[in-house]
């Protein structure tokens, strides 16, 4: 039993190490979106960092229109950068749990 014990939180351990590499390296995974008309670029990282927009010249005469496309492609590029940060991180995170009867959470 204690071995047991000892050999899942050994395992924890390294989980949690696989799950900080992971994120580490989710940062150098660029996720890009544009606009439909691509007058709005942004690259951010899988980990939601913005790294680059780019704004078309004709968007800078209206300050509510380009707000408006920031506001859609920015949420456009997150919701794209989590799915893929959720998706790995629950790989790693399922990778690494312990059979423990009655918590199979990542089925």
């Amino acid at each position: 039993m204690f071995g047991d014990m000892m050999g899942m939180m050994g395992k924890l351990k390294e989980t949690q190490k696989k799950v900080e590499d992971t994120k580490k390296r989710l940062d150098t995974v660029l996720v890009d979106e544009s606009s439909n008309d691509n007058k709005l670029k942004i690259t951010l990282t899988a980990n939601r960092t913005i790294k680059s927009i780019e704004i078309a010249d004709e968007l800078l005469e209206d300050k509510e229109q380009l707000e408006d496309y920031l506001i859609l492609t920015l949420n456009k590029a997150i919701e794209k950068a989590t799915n893929i940060n959720e998706a790995e991180l629950a790989a790693v995170a399922k990778e690494g749990m312990p059979n423990i009867p009655g918590m199979d959470m990542f089925k």
